[in-house]
């Protein structure tokens, strides 16, 4: 067998049905490169996604690894699944993650290598397009929670989200150990912490629009309730991200001018006739930054044994 040229890396939480959706998209796709594709189950005491991958890898003809992470915590899940992809597959340089809600569409995989050895970009991001369970209005539909970066194929000063992206090897090796901070386990946003330090670093980063996935967007996820706490969660990740990388004063003058703009920019879209629930947004990441420099943290990643996964 060929030497494997990138490994697709997935972490899974309690959604073994989903797990499935999103690994026959990526099984399906069509490459002139040998690729590998890692599940980490972070569910120790289920690991129902554990024992859908084994079965769907069965007859995959392609080299597969399922492991379990027991550290609950979605760092703790990204982490080992790149950890695994590096030692298992010493050959390989190109090191791709979807998330356990998205779907592959036909030729991203062949895209984003494309894109990482034409343009020798250490970081390749791409479209994550929302596709709603159920009917939504359009004026939720363009909620800033649901937007991605768009546009032509271009370079771009980073990615914030590790639902669609690639890194190289070479950017691991010279990154800290473990890449992504395991402080964002049950917050979330490590990966934008992560992406914030790469191009801190001076690593390029590209935007493939070629490169599509699509993410499923079930109905509790277009409430107004998990709406708006999602807008105040945004704004405590971008002030601990900010907050990791600039000083105390610096990050309160910065929740300052925040909430300023933001009050102003939410009822800008309340006299355009924006929803409330989409106009509310600005205010509450501004809510958010304040909270979480009071210490207030939310923790949607953190799930009592028994309890449902979460769903943001």
């Amino acid at each position: 067998m060929s030497s494997v040229t990138a490994v697709v890396c997935i972490p899974t939480f309690r959604r073994p049905d989903w797990l499935a959706r999103t690994l026959g998209s990526v099984l399906e796709q069509k490459t002139d490169f040998c690729f590998a594709v890692v599940v980490v189950d972070n569910d120790a005491g289920g690991q129902e996604g554990a024992a859908r991958a084994r079965a769907m890898f069965a007859n995959a003809g392609i080299e597969t690894r399922v492991v379990v992470e027991s550290a609950q915590g979605n760092c703790h899940a990204i982490n080992r699944a790149f950890g695994t992809a590096l030692a298992q597959f010493p050959e390989a340089q190109h090191f791709l993650m979807i998330d356990d809600d998205e779907m592959a569409l036909p030729g991203w995989l062949q895209a984003m290598v494309d894109m990482a050895k034409r343009e020798k970009a250490d970081i390749v991001g791409g479209p994550v397009i929302r596709q709603f369970d159920v009917p939504v209005p359009d004026s939720l539909a363009q909620h800033q929670l649901f937007v991605s970066i768009e546009g032509e194929t271009r370079a771009i000063d980073q990615i914030h989200g590790s639902g669609n992206c690639l890194i190289g090897r070479h950017v691991f090796d010279k990154m800290p150990k473990p890449p992504f901070d395991v402080r964002y386990n049950f917050l979330g946003g490590g990966d934008m912490d992560f992406f914030t330090r790469c191009k801190q670093a001076g690593f390029a980063t590209w935007w493939c629009a070629e490169a599509v996935v699509h993410e499923f967007v079930p109905a509790d996820r277009v409430t107004a309730r998990f709406l708006m706490r999602r807008s105040i969660r945004t704004g405590s990740i971008n002030y601990v991200v900010d907050r990791t990388h600039l000083s105390a004063p610096a990050a309160w003058a910065k929740n300052g001018v925040s909430l300023v703009l933001g009050a102003a920019r939410s009822l800008g879209l309340v006299l355009r006739g924006s929803s409330l629930v989409s106009a509310s947004h600005p205010l509450l990441v501004s809510v958010g930054r304040v909270m979480a420099s009071l210490g207030f943290l939310p923790q949607p990643y953190k799930a009592e044994a028994s309890a449902k996964p979460p769903t943001g």
